[in-house]
């Protein structure tokens, strides 16, 4: 377990990285002290690290000097979007052992910077437009995008961003590790999250065992996943059904020759045939 100063650098760390600024009042909030204490805890870090932060008066906050290097965080994007969107912490709340030993899998990092970070940040935040380059596997070129974002996404192998696209005039899915350079902050935008229809709308997604699967696999299949009358369904966001299916190991064109590989089916496929990406 880390100890109590450790886990507040950690943090402190974490905001200055990938948000650009650490202001007391933010602190305070999460460690539960008041403004004052929590400036006591900055100098503090200050202290021990002279040339990490620059505190800037007229803002009233700390932000990250070009000779800062983080020393109690990965660098990974991924710990900060945990933190942000589930508050993941990296450490146990208290001393005892895990009960069972285990272990967990992990995606290889995804080269994201603290440069295009912060200004996606400030765009949710502030619903603002922005200007940044973006490739593709169809499109490797650098190519200039305005989107206006509203949530960041963890499909369970990556990260993306949730945007609405000038060039598109659509809601668009934009993976974190394809964009290129430091975007450039606009103006406000009026496209939210309250526009994106396939954001809003939810869609029940039906499955079944394969129904060439012998009865008795089928059953297997049926215990596996707490099936009610043969039939699992999941709710999920118009936008996600997709990620969905490929997380299930679901093609919803094609079925494999072996029922033992392919294992469910869509029941409802007419109902989700819009959202497909190839529909």
């Amino acid at each position: 377990m880390k100890d109590q100063d450790e886990r507040r650098h950690w943090l402190l760390e974490l905001l200055a990285w990938w948000e650009g600024s650490v202001h007391p009042s933010r602190l305070a909030e999460h460690w539960q002290m008041s403004r004052q204490h929590a400036s006591k805890q900055l100098k503090r870090y200050n202290q021990l690290h002279p040339e990490a932060l620059q505190y800037l008066p007229t803002e009233k906050t700390y932000h990250p000097t070009d000779a800062f290097k983080p020393v109690f965080i990965s660098g990974d994007v991924v710990e900060y979007l945990n933190w942000a969107t589930q508050h993941i912490l990296p450490w146990s709340t208290d001393d005892a052992a895990p009960e069972l030993p285990y272990e967990t899998l992990s995606h290889p990092p995804r080269q994201v910077t603290p440069q295009l970070m912060r200004p996606l940040i400030r765009a949710i935040r502030e619903q603002r437009r922005l200007d940044v380059d973006y490739v593709s596997l169809s499109n490797p070129d650098h190519e200039g995008r305005i989107l206006v974002p509203h949530h960041f996404v963890n499909n369970g192998q990556r990260w993306h961003l949730r945007a609405w696209c000038e060039k598109s005039q659509d809601y668009r899915d934009f993976v974190l590790s394809r964009f290129r350079g430091e975007p450039e902050l606009l103006n406000p935008s009026e496209q939210g999250a309250a526009q994106d229809h396939a954001w809003n709308t939810l869609v029940p997604v039906i499955l079944q065992p394969d129904p060439r699967l012998t009865p008795a696999q089928r059953e297997v299949i049926e215990q596996d996943y707490s099936m009610q009358n043969g039939q699992l369904q999941i709710t999920t966001r118009a936008c996600h059904v997709n990620y969905l299916l490929k997380g299930l190991q679901i093609h919803p064109r094609m079925l494999e020759g072996e029922p033992e590989a392919q294992q469910l089916i869509i029941v409802n496929k007419s109902d989700i045939q819009p959202w497909l990406f190839d529909a």
